[in-house]
């Protein structure tokens, strides 16, 4: 059975999104097909309208439809505690557990020399424009190697301008099995280990 060239190029794409394999991308599009005619053109109006109605704010890079977020635009934040994130999609976990109340700098990535990703790439020029009267800088960077040398990175940034800079913990998750973690965390948890 040949695909219908549109079925086809909509599975192509679909594919390109993160986590999504050809299998879960062919299972999408079918899904779809057998969707009522008027969510497909409500979904495909959504898709056309996110280039000219949402945008990096000005100040965190994070999303917005204005030109300052909504977190950037809060009074109430801590002015004085900037907690430093990848992608604008690590700023939601903090946010929904309410247990940070500062603002974000998103750096758009991360360092990662293999892929041709330096400093100059990422939102760090800008980060530094941001740092008078702040006093912490929270780096949560992913505990990959490139998150952890773009942290490393920023961190003597950071210390050089005064700022305090403090990580993110790492170590094994609640409900872990020991024989299950890699060496990485495991030495992590054991250097950062503290009182019983």
């Amino acid at each position: 059975m040949s695909t219908p060239e549109p079925l086809a190029r909509l599975i192509a794409q679909f594919a390109t999104l993160p986590g999504v394999g050809s299998k879960s991308a062919r299972r999408m599009a079918y899904h779809l097909l057998n969707r009522p005619p008027e969510e497909l053109r409500e979904m495909g109006s959504l898709l056309s309208e996110l280039p000219d109605k949402v945008f990096p704010c000005s100040v965190c890079f994070s999303w917005t439809e204005k030109e300052r977020c909504a977190i950037c635009s809060d009074p109430k934040r801590d002015q004085q505690v900037l907690c430093i994130v990848e992608k604008a999609s690590d700023i939601e976990p903090f946010e929904r557990s309410g247990i940070f109340r500062g603002l974000y700098h998103v750096l758009g990535g991360h360092i990662s020399p293999l892929d041709g990703i330096g400093p100059d790439q990422l939102h760090i020029a800008p980060l530094m424009e941001r740092l008078d009267g702040v006093r912490e800088a929270i780096l949560a960077t992913g505990a990959t190697a490139e998150g952890e040398s773009t942290a490393l990175y920023l961190e003597r940034l950071l210390t050089k301008r005064g700022v305090e800079v403090t990580r993110l913990a790492r170590g094994i998750p609640v409900g872990a099995d020991l024989e299950y973690l890699d060496v990485q965390t495991l030495v992590r948890a054991f250097q950062a280990r503290g009182s019983a």
